[in-house]
């Protein structure tokens, strides 16, 4: 049982690797060559939605200006999000999403205002 599923999660992984080509070393951080791709602006707008479920702060999604990913078992995503504060104001933002499409599964690991 354990074999057939290392050789599940080997057979998505590279299969993952093949559907989508980044830029990164397996583990390390590589920047994103287009963060215009609607996959990521959909990530940074479900960052930011997701930061307000917790904080409540009413911020809006602008954009995702800066990108960086890292493939682990899945994609971990560093973005800098410019979203709208309640006065109307932009501010650029920090976010670390966790993604694991084979899974379905998306985690906010951080999210904080750059400095």
């Amino acid at each position: 049982m354990r074999t057939c599923s290392l050789l599940l999660v080997a057979t998505a992984a590279a299969a993952f690797a093949v559907a989508a080509p980044v830029t990164a070393n397996l583990g390390g951080w590589g920047v994103i060559p287009d963060v215009e791709d609607a996959h990521v602006q959909e990530i940074g707008a479900w960052a930011v939605a997701e930061h307000v479920k917790r904080a409540n702060d009413g911020l809006r999604f602008g954009k995702v200006a800066r990108g960086e990913e890292q493939v682990v078992a899945g994609v971990n995503y560093r973005l800098g999000i410019v979203a709208v504060n309640l006065a109307g104001q932009n501010a650029t933002y920090s976010a670390v999403v966790y993604e694991q499409i084979w899974t379905n599964t998306r985690r906010l690991l951080s999210f904080d205002r750059a400095k």
